[in-house]
């Protein structure tokens, strides 16, 4: 029986990267491409500031096509789900049937994920939606994934959690108020090795700049 080929919102962090990882294992689709949103201006991950060679890096160790979608900078709502809806529509076109995404509670954006991608074509399901997030933290360090907090919202957490490893060390010394997974924006990572790759990224750490009320650790291919 042949699985649906799915396509997977891809940000560069970690929720995505487990989620392509508990996808493979379930086999229930053939995940064929990971779909990113990158920042024309800037040759980076749109939210994450991940430089475009790193995220090329991810695709090819995790043995997949990537699917860019150059967002223009500043990019309005508008534009975005133009961008995207165009993006949608080739998907389909190529026989893709579903567009999986790695939200873990946040109700409002898996309810706007389903509503943007209602009469597209495309059915959107949410693989890791619903754990504890401090259980999913620690599931991921055990499992060998490894990350690196690449973007902090000071306003939540101090900047000095920018550049880190994600590891146990600072799953223990997160605030409680910050959720361990950051799923409210407190940090986004870049994964750079785990059991979704075929082998590890070689990385190093680069400038650390306060931009946009953001603090942003870049990191290098080494």
């Amino acid at each position: 029986m042949t699985r649906p080929k799915a396509l997977l919102s891809w940000s560069s962090g970690k929720d995505a990267a487990w989620a392509l990882h508990v996808l493979r294992q379930a086999g229930e689709v053939e995940v064929v491409g990971l779909l990113t949103t990158t920042n024309a201006a800037f040759d980076c991950v749109a939210m994450h500031g991940v430089r475009e060679t790193l995220l090329e890096a991810q695709a090819e160790a995790a043995g997949l096509p990537l699917w860019k979608v150059p967002l223009p900078w500043p990019c309005p709502n508008e534009a975005y789900e133009a961008l995207m809806a165009k993006a949608c529509a080739q998907a389909v076109a190529e026989g893709v049937e579903v567009m999986a995404f790695g939200d873990l509670f946040l109700e409002d954006v898996r309810d706007y994920r389903i509503q943007k991608l209602a009469g597209t074509g495309l059915k959107p399901i949410f693989p890791i939606w619903g754990p504890d997030t401090a259980t999913l933290a620690r599931d991921m360090v055990a499992a060998s994934l490894k990350a690196t907090l690449v973007c902090v919202d000071p306003r939540v957490l101090d900047a000095s959690f920018a550049g880190r490893a994600f590891d146990a060390t600072l799953l223990t010394e997160l605030p409680p108020s910050v959720d361990p997974c950051g799923e409210r924006g407190e940090f986004h990572t870049f994964v750079w090795d785990g059991p979704m790759f075929r082998h590890p990224i070689p990385i190093r750490p680069g400038e650390v700049v306060e931009r946009d009320g953001f603090v942003f650790a870049d990191l290098v291919p080494a």
